[in-house]
C-alpha cells in the first residue's frame, strides 16, 4: 500500500469548490471534507478478499469457504478505514492551519489528500505531511495490542495481526525520505527552511523519491526469489514502485518548473498581431506579414530569420538558447480582423501550407482562419500558476491575449513551455 498527499497547485482556489482532480464515485463527507473512492480500489479489495480469503480457509477448514472469504473481504474494509484515518489526519490538520482541502481520494495503492493551496511555511509543511504517518502507527500499535489480548488461532486474532502489520508497514514506508511519501514532503520542508527555496525541495525529495523507488522495487525482487514475499506482494511494490518514481518525477519537474513561474505573464509572452482585413486574398495576406518589422532580438542574441516569400508563409518561431532571458521576441501572428478592427480569426500555418502557392491569389485569408472561442482568451495581467492553471484548464496550442476590451497578441503554449521548461534542462 502506498500513501501519497497530491501535490497542490499554487493559487487561491476557495476550499471545496472544484473537486479533487481525478476524483472517482463519491462516498459523501467525513468531517466536512469530501471523500472519493476510485474504481482502481475495487481490484485491490478483489485480489486482497481472493488472496486472503484463501489464506483464512486454508488455515481454518472448518470455516465454511464463503465465510472465510467474507472475512478477507472484512480485511479489506478495515484497511480501507485505516487509510481513510490516515488522510483525515493529513486534511484535518491542513485545515487547523487554515489550509482548504478539496477532498480526499481513495484508490488502490492508498489514497491522497488535495489541498488548494501549498503550506505557507515549513514547519506547516512538516507537521501536515507527518500527522497520518503518526494515525497509521496509532492504529497499528492498537490492532498490535489487540492482537496480544485475542486468544491465539482466533478470526479476529487473525484480523487484528493483519491489520497491525499493514499500518506498522504504511507508517514506516510513508516516512521514508523522498516524494510523493508523507517522509518525502518532510525532507521537503526541512530542505526549504535551511535553503529558503521551497523549490529546491522539490527536486532534492524528488530525486531521493526516485532512489526510494528503486530500492523498493529491488528490495520486493529479493524477498520473492527468497520465497519470502508472495506475488500479490510483488505485483503491489512493482506498482507502488511504478507511483514512486512517476511521483518523484513530477515533482523533481515541479520545482524546476517552479523557479520560473514568476516570469510567465500572458501579456508579455503574447506575440504580437499583423491584421489584415476579411476578404483579403491569402496572397496579399501573406505579402503584408512579411513587410510587417520583426521586433529586435534582445543583446546577445541572434537576430531574427527574415520573413520567407509569400509562398512558405509564416515562419517557425526560432529558439533562443540562453534560458536567462525568457522573453525573447518572437515572430507575429497573421489575424484576421472586420472593418471595425474586430479580431475574427487567426490564421493557421498548416492550413495555410497546405493552399497551394498557384491558389493563393484567389482563396481569401479566412479560409485558413480559425475563429475567436471566448474559452481560449486570456487576461494579459495573467501569470504565474494562475496562467498555467487556466491553460490546464482549456487545452488549446493558442490563445487569445486581451487587455480589457483590446486583443493585444496571442499567445503559444509552445513559447509559455519555453519559458517554463528551457531547452537543455537535466531530466
Amino acid at each position: 500500500m502506498e500513501d501519497r498527499v497530491a501535490p497542490p497547485p499554487a493559487g487561491n482556489t476557495p476550499a471545496g469548490s472544484p473537486p479533487p482532480r481525478n476524483a472517482g464515485m463519491p462516498l459523501g463527507r467525513v468531517a466536512g471534507v469530501p471523500v472519493f473512492l476510485t474504481a482502481s480500489w475495487f481490484v485491490l479489495a478483489v485480489l486482497i478478499t481472493v488472496t486472503y480469503g484463501g489464506v483464512v480457509a486454508a488455515r481454518r477448514p472448518e470455516l465454511p469457504t464463503g465465510f472465510a472469504y467474507l472475512i478477507g473481504f472484512g480485511l479489506v474494509i478495515c484497511l480501507l478505514v485505516s487509510v481513510l484515518l490516515h488522510e483525515l489526519g493529513h486534511a484535518l490538520t491542513a485545515r487547523r492551519y487554515g489550509i482548504g482541502v478539496r477532498g480526499i481520494t481513495l484508490e488502490m495503492l492508498g489514497g491522497y489528500t488535495e489541498m488548494d493551496r501549498d503550506s505557507p511555511r515549513p514547519g506547516i509543511e512538516a507537521i501536515v505531511s507527518l500527522v497520518g504517518p503518526a494515525v497509521s502507527f496509532a492504529i497499528g500499535l492498537l490492532a498490535a495490542l489487540a492482537t496480544a489480548v485475542l486468544p491465539d488461532g482466533t478470526v479476529l486474532h487473525e484480523l487484528a495481526f493483519q491489520l497491525a502489520f499493514s499500518n506498522l508497514v504504511v507508517a514506516v514506508f510513508n516516512v521514508l525520505p523522498g516524494l510523493p511519501l508523507d517522509g518525502g514532503r518532510a525532507l521537503r520542508a526541512g530542505v526549504w527552511a535551511i535553503s529558503k527555496d521551497r523549490h529546491l525541495g522539490d527536486r532534492v525529495a524528488g530525486w531521493t523519491g526516485r532512489l526510494v523507488a528503486v530500492a523498493s522495487l529491488l528490495a520486493a525482487v529479493a524477498l520473492y526469489l527468497s520465497h519470502i514475499l508472495l506475488w500479490l506482494g510483488l505485483i503491489i511494490t512493482v506498482l507502488v514502485a511504478w507511483t514512486l518514481w512517476s511521483g518523484a518525477s513530477q515533482s523533481i519537474r515541479f520545482g524546476r518548473i517552479g523557479v520560473r513561474l514568476p516570469m510567465v505573464n500572458a501579456g508579455r509572452l503574447a506575440r504580437p498581431l499583423v491584421a489584415v482585413l476579411t476578404g483579403t486574398p491569402l496572397a496579399e495576406a501573406l505579402r503584408r506579414y512579411g513587410e510587417a518589422p520583426s521586433p529586435p532580438p534582445p543583446a546577445g542574441y541572434p537576430p531574427l530569420p527574415s520573413p520567407p516569400p509569400a509562398s512558405q508563409g509564416p515562419p517557425s518561431p526560432p529558439v533562443y538558447p540562453d534560458p536567462a532571458a525568457p522573453f525573447p521576441p518572437q515572430p507575429p501572428v497573421l489575424v484576421v480582423v472586420n472593418s471595425a478592427g474586430q479580431l475574427l480569426g487567426v490564421v493557421n500555418e498548416a492550413a495555410v501550407a497546405a493552399v497551394p502557392q498557384e491558389r493563393r491569389a484567389w482563396v481569401a485569408v479566412d479560409t485558413v482562419a480559425a475563429g475567436l472561442d471566448r474559452a481560449k482568451v486570456l487576461p494579459a495581467g495573467l501569470g504565474g500558476m494562475d496562467l498555467v492553471e487556466a491553460v490546464q484548464a482549456n487545452p488549446a496550442s493558442e490563445y487569445v491575449v486581451t487587455l480589457g476590451e483590446d486583443v493585444v497578441g496571442v499567445l503559444r503554449v509552445a513559447d509559455l513551455m519555453r519559458v517554463l521548461e528551457p531547452r537543455g534542462q537535466s531530466r
